[in-house]
């Protein structure tokens, strides 16, 4: 095998300080593995970090990519639960201390030193990446590396909109913000039974309006050319959305969402935005709406995800547009950022 593999590296914080580079294939520890990358998807928060944009603190230089599933290639030698040339998909958290109130009670996601691969450490936009044996859940052999690539995001989606949130069928839905999590949030608000699911989003995002579109929802709108408040306030009783799911991140989403949720209704944040509100949370406390943060996902998610998407229940195919080379990762970066694709997957070998 060769010391070396290529591999997308976000070298510095400036905009643009993205290429791909040849790096050494990780040494791996007593409790990891070494993956081949079966394929790893592109998330915005890619875009962003290539983009010099994100509000989140990035470790460079580092190889992007924390959405991926691979073969099982070497195994450290305290790994017992796998074997090589198992098929897996991988958690993102690559980092946790183990030892906080978080972690020892399964939250591991919330742990306040908790590192994720792609900015903290080495992600898996290369030919091989290292991860601790507790991130690692099984797939079956029917289920492609380029599906299994988005088990991440979907239970993004899961968590926030299952977990996080109160879905009965029949109630009203509204998704702010069109991209691959929106769309996913959408798609498990669609499992859960609403009844009318409303997909928001702007004139630059048609092609994932188209998505929303294909996924069964029930209005997908340009907010340039439609009334949000009108088109909400007009369905069922008029009191307003049971769930407003804010997958935009940017404040004016949080503003709309107070205006448009029912009262005792509820919002789910997903969405990162670093601008400050600039607007009265007061529609907060009138209508005593519950505002819930959601962020990443944990194991009982991924084992859930993992069967989903095993059994076809969960729809990925308006959602992926293109799965490329690593060396095409440029186009599939500036694809997502203009809206030419809705989600793009990467495979190295």
């Amino acid at each position: 095998m060769n010391s070396s593999m290529a591999a997308v590296v976000q070298y510095d914080l400036t905009p643009g300080a993205v290429e791909v580079r040849e790096m050494p294939i990780p040494e791996i520890g007593e409790d990891e593995v070494l993956l081949k990358v079966g394929g790893v998807s592109v998330c915005g928060s890619d875009v962003h970090q290539y983009h010099g944009s994100q509000s989140w603190p990035v470790n460079t230089p580092v190889i992007l990519g924390h959405e991926f599933g691979g073969t099982v290639a070497a195994l450290g030698k305290r790994v017992k639960s796998f074997k090589e040339g198992d098929r897996v998909v991988s958690e993102t958290a690559a980092y946790i201390c183990g030892k906080c109130m978080m972690c020892r009670t399964g939250a591991y996601n919330l742990c306040p030193q908790r590192k994720g691969f792609g900015y903290g450490i080495h992600g898996a936009m290369a030919g091989y990446v290292r991860v601790p044996e507790r991130c690692l859940h099984p797939i079956p052999d029917h289920l492609p590396f380029e599906k299994a690539a988005l088990t991440e995001p979907c239970c993004v989606g899961y968590n926030c909109v299952i977990e996080k949130s109160n879905v009965k069928p029949g109630d009203t839905v509204v998704v702010m913000g069109p991209g691959p999590i929106g769309l996913l949030c959408a798609e498990m608000a669609r499992l859960a039974g609403a009844g009318n699911l409303i997909v928001a989003g702007m004139a630059s995002d048609a092609s994932r309006l188209e998505a929303a579109k294909a996924l069964g929802v029930t209005h997908a709108v340009n907010l340039q050319e439609t009334d949000l408040k009108e088109l909400v306030m007009g369905i069922g009783d008029g009191l307003g959305a049971h769930l407003v799911v804010d997958a935009a991140g940017a404040s004016a989403a949080l503003k709309s969402a107070l205006e448009i949720v029912r009262p005792g209704g509820q919002i789910t944040k997903v969405g990162w935005g670093p601008q400050p509100l600039g607007f009265s949370l007061d529609p907060l406390v009138q209508k005593a709406v519950r505002l819930q943060g959601s962020f990443s996902h944990t194991f009982e998610n991924w084992e859930m995800v993992v069967s989903m998407l095993a059994s076809g229940q969960i729809n990925l195919k308006p959602i992926i547009s293109v799965v490329s080379a690593i060396e095409d990762w440029k186009d599939c970066f500036d694809g997502m950022h203009n809206g030419k694709y809705v989600k793009a997957v990467l495979q190295p070998q």
